[in-house]
């Protein structure tokens, strides 16, 4: 058994490890939110380049910024910023290979000022992101910054000590302009819309609080690329770790589990320079919009589709639920009728093959993907990925029916007991404030969705009420595979 570092990852034979000299690696992306996804995308990329040859001055530097993320920095620095990506393929086979391109790491909360001094670096010259959906402190019907957020109202104090990425990037921002250094770009890798349109809205807002020209600067000079990103990546368990070490005889505190698909497909528009990502299968396009409308409206929504109803149902993970034709119907009927109709053409795909592709990538045994992870934080998800299908729908007077049930067998599962009475151990930041409405839904059907915080004026939709009412009250009285069966 061999654990995974810096001194003994030369001696593995029994894995892929870096043929190149990592000590050759220097800093030139600070990521905040180093978890599965960045390690199982963006970080492999960059990994891919350097095992090519070039790509040096584009290693990483990690940046964790909630105390949660203390596991990790502890992981990365016991293994010198090593890990193991291991990709399932259907066939229960798995591919490990270790990845080197994360060179450093730095938690905010223990050292904020090196965080800003790595930030402001000349060397340092795209900042990424892969924070949640929820990370950006949007507020979700009027789509522009929470700044009554009280992280945000801190870090607005004057001489504050920055503890939120916002016045972590603001402050070495502000450091570069007073220098004269031209500003980093920031690229967000997240789940939302017009990625790179939010993280400009807000961190120029933040900066504009700040100080007014700073706003100004960073609106004009700090380039915020769009992007697509695309890989399941479930949460690593005991026994992911368990099998490296038996079958492959690494000992490795963090690895990594993915399925064989990726796509990332980024905006070619950059700040100080950009590593050269074509060369690794990276998608460079001048719009990436219809790309990302895709993948959200079909995959992500898809998810979300399969998710409460088949959590309901009794299932527990991704693949068993997309398995059983029944569901795997509806989501493909939701895909054809709903979610493709809010699409543009998207150029060099071809949506039918990708469609089926998404299903069969979601019935995929050896990812053992679980429904609890892909219903945490809903009421972001849900906005982001679902709510504008049934928007859009109900402006074109399209169909809604199954849109609109997603959403009702989120309200179902918010009260926090499936069909069984055992209970749902509901994650979402506005938990407290959805499960109680969710438990009045049976006396107050609407309740859930007049919560306009979340759905907006919908309510105010009769199209919408009754589509919701027919699906929540088969939720109640018939239960969720009947009620699937009454939509396919």
């Amino acid at each position: 058994m061999t654990r995974l570092d810096g001194e003994t990852v030369s001696a593995l034979d029994t894995v892929p490890t870096p043929a190149y000299d990592r000590s050759r690696v220097r800093c030139g992306i600070v990521h905040f939110g180093v978890g599965g996804f960045h390690r199982a995308h963006q970080a492999m990329y960059l990994d891919r380049l350097m095992e090519a040859g070039t790509g040096f001055d584009w290693g990483i530097c990690g940046v964790g910024v909630l105390p949660s993320d203390r596991r990790m920095q502890e992981v990365m620095d016991a293994q010198d910023g090593l890990y193991t990506l291991v990709v399932k393929q259907p066939d229960g086979s798995l591919e490990p290979r270790v990845i080197g391109s994360i060179v450093e790491y730095l938690f905010a909360p223990d050292d904020p000022e090196a965080v800003v001094g790595k930030l402001a670096a000349p060397s340092t010259r795209i900042v990424s992101l892969t924070v949640t959906e929820g990370g950006y402190t949007v507020d979700q019907v009027t789509g522009e910054f929470d700044a009554a957020n009280p992280d945000v109202q801190a870090d607005l104090r004057p001489g504050a000590v920055p503890r939120t990425v916002f016045g972590l990037v603001t402050e070495a921002l502000a450091r570069r302009r007073e220098r004269g250094l031209a500003p980093f770009t920031i690229m967000s890798c997240d789940n939302i819309q017009g990625n790179g349109d939010t993280a400009k809205r807000v961190f120029t807002a933040f900066a504009g609080m700040r100080d007014r020209e700073l706003g100004d600067w960073v609106a004009g000079s700090v380039a915020f690329p769009n992007s697509m990103v695309d890989r399941i990546t479930p949460a690593t368990s005991d026994d992911d770790r368990a099998e490296l070490a038996r079958r492959f005889g690494v000992e490795d505190g963090w690895p990594v589990v993915c399925e064989p698909f990726t796509q990332w497909v980024l905006e070619d528009e950059f700040s100080a320079g950009r590593p050269p990502l074509e060369d690794v299968g990276v998608q460079l396009v001048p719009d990436v919009v219809p790309y990302e409308l895709m993948k959200l409206r079909l995959l992500n929504a898809g998810h979300q589709a399969l998710g409460y109803f088949g959590y309901l149902a009794g299932y527990r993970y991704v693949h068993e639920v997309a398995g059983d034709p029944l569901f795997a119907r509806f989501l493909r009927d939701y895909m054809d009728r709903e979610g493709t109709p809010t699409l543009s053409p998207v150029p060099g795909v071809d949506l039918d093959a990708y469609k089926t592709t998404l299903i069969e990538r979601f019935a995929n045994p050896g990812i053992a993907d679980t429904l609890a992870r892909i219903n945490f934080g809903s009421s972001d998800r849900i906005s982001l990925w679902v709510l504008p299908v049934i928007r859009h729908q109900l402006a074109s007077g399209g169909e809604i029916d199954r849109a609109v049930a997603v959403v009702a067998s989120w309200a179902r599962y918010a009260e926090g007991v499936d069909e069984k009475g055992e209970p749902i151990d509901v994650q979402d930041r506005l938990a407290e404030t959805l499960v109680p409405l969710a438990r009045r839904q049976r006396e107050e059907p609407l309740v859930f969705v007049e919560n306009r915080a979340v759905f907006g004026d919908l309510v105010d939709d009769k199209r919408f009420t009754e589509s919701y009412l027919w699906a929540l009250n088969s939720l109640h009285r018939d239960g969720a595979r009947a009620t699937v069966e009454g939509l396919v």
